[in-house]
C-alpha cells in the first residue's frame, strides 16, 4: 500500500507553537454582496465587470460552513445564506446549475460545466452533514435531492470526484443510506476503472496528464473509502498520491503542476503558472488521510502544503496578503499575480481553517 516514502522531516512536537495569521475576512466580505461571490478582482478591487459564478459560491459556502465551527468569528451566519441562496437560483427546473451570471444578474448558459456541477454537490454534502442550524440543513437537502439524479450521468473525472465527496458528507448526515451509498460505489468503479486504463510504467494516474486540482481524485477515493471501507479505494488513493507527491514535492517545498502547459505522460512539467486551487486540494486530501490513519505524516505534510501560501515555494514568496485578508491568484516565474480574486482567496482560507483545526486537534 505504502510503497514510496515522501515523508517530510519535520516533527510534529514543534506544532505546538506554530501560530497561524489571525482570521481576517475583510477581502471575503469585500468580493461577497447581496447576490453572492464576485469571481475576479482587480488588485483587491472587486472586478463588478466579470460577475459571479457557481464554482466560487460553492467553494464560498465550504468555507462559510467550515468558519461555523470557530464562534470567533462571525462569517458564517451573515454569509452563508448569501451563497446558498446563489446556488438555489442557478437550479435548474431538472436539477442541474448554471455557473456564470454577470453583475447586472442575467445567466444565459442552459447548465455549466461538470466540474462545476460536482463542486456545487461537494459544497451542499458539506453543508447538510455539517449545517450551524437545522434549517439551512433542510435548505441544503433540498437543493442536493433535486441534483441527485444527475450524479450518474457524469463523464468529467473532476466532477464525479467532487460528487463523490459530497455524496460522502450527505451519507455521514443520513447514515446508513444505501441508494447514496451506491452511487458512491458506482462512481468510484469509474474512477478506479480510468486509472487502471492510464496507469502505464512508473505512470500511476488517472489520465494521461496531471493538471489542475489534482489531489481532488484520491481525496474522492479515500472519502469513498470510508463510507464503503472498500480497501481497493484506499489503496488506489493512496498509490496516486504517492505518484503526486513524487512529481510536486521537491527538496519538501511544494511545487504545485503549472498550468502553463501541464505536466503529460513522458513530457516535462511545467513549473508556473501555479495555483493555490491545487494546494487546498493537498490540505483536503491530507485531512482526510490524517482522519482516516492518526498518522502525524499527514498533518506534517499539510503543513508543507499550506505554508507554500505563505512563502515555502519556489521562488519564497508569500501569497497571502494579511494586510487585506486575500490571496494572489498565481505563482508566476517572475513574482506572484497582483489580482486577488475568489478562487485563490478561498482555497488560502479553506487551507487555513482545515489547518487550524488540524492543529488543534
Amino acid at each position: 500500500m505504502h510503497t514510496e516514502d515522501h515523508s517530510i522531516s519535520l516533527s510534529p512536537v514543534i506544532f505546538k507553537d506554530v501560530k497561524l495569521p489571525a482570521f481576517n475576512f475583510n477581502h471575503i466580505d469585500s468580493l461577497t454582496d447581496d447576490t453572492g461571490m464576485i469571481q475576479h478582482a482587480m488588485y483587491n478591487l472587486p472586478n463588478r465587470k466579470e460577475g459571479y459564478c457557481i464554482d466560487d459560491n460553492s467553494r464560498a459556502l465550504m468555507l462559510a460552513v467550515f468558519a461555523s465551527k470557530n464562534k470567533k468569528n462571525d462569517l458564517s451566519p451573515r454569509l452563508i445564506p448569501v451563497y446558498l441562496s446563489f446556488i438555489h437560483y442557478m437550479q435548474t427546473d431538472k436539477g442541474h446549475f448554471k455557473n456564470f451570471m454577470s453583475y447586472n444578474k442575467e445567466s444565459f448558459e442552459e447548465y455549466g460545466s461538470e466540474d462545476s456541477f460536482g463542486r456545487t454537490i461537494m459544497a451542499l454534502g458539506f453543508l447538510v452533514h455539517q449545517a450551524p442550524t437545522n434549517l439551512l440543513a433542510m435548505t441544503g437537502h433540498q437543493i442536493f435531492a433535486k441534483a441527485f439524479p444527475n450524479v450518474r450521468k457524469l463523464i468529467s473525472i473532476r466532477g464525479i470526484a467532487n460528487s463523490i465527496v459530497g455524496v460522502c458528507q450527505f451519507i455521514k448526515y443520513n447514515y446508513p443510506d444505501d441508494v447514496k451509498r451506491d452511487m458512491v460505489i458506482e462512481l468510484a468503479d469509474k474512477m478506479t476503472a480510468a486509472y487502471r486504463a492510464n496507469k502505464i510504467g512508473d505512470w500511476h494516474w488517472f489520465e494521461p496528464v496531471l493538471t489542475y486540482d489534482n489531489a481532488l481524485l484520491p481525496l474522492a477515493l479515500l472519502n469513498a473509502y470510508e463510507v464503503t471501507q472498500d480497501e481497493k479505494y484506499f489503496d488506489v488513493a493512496f498509490e496516486a498520491m504517492h505518484f503526486l507527491e513524487s512529481k510536486v514535492f521537491h527538496n519538501e517545498v511544494l511545487r504545485p503542476i503549472g498550468n502553463d502547459g501541464w505536466l503529460k505522460r513522458n513530457g516535462k512539467q511545467a513549473q508556473f503558472d501555479q495555483q493555490g486551487i491545487d494546494v487546498m486540494a493537498m490540505v483536503l486530501f491530507y485531512q482526510q488521510a490524517l482522519r482516516l490513519t492518526g498518522e502525524d505524516e499527514y498533518l506534517i505534510k499539510m503543513y508543507k502544503s499550506y505554508q507554500w501560501f505563505r512563502g515555502a515555494n519556489d521562488l519564497g514568496i508569500a501569497l497571502y496578503d494579511p494586510a487585506t485578508g486575500g490571496c494572489a491568484d498565481g505563482l508566476h516565474s517572475t513574482g506572484v499575480s497582483l489580482n486577488q480574486g475568489a478562487e485563490s482567496t478561498l482555497s488560502y482560507w479553506i487551507s487555513h481553517l482545515v489547518m487550524a483545526e488540524a492543529l488543534a486537534r
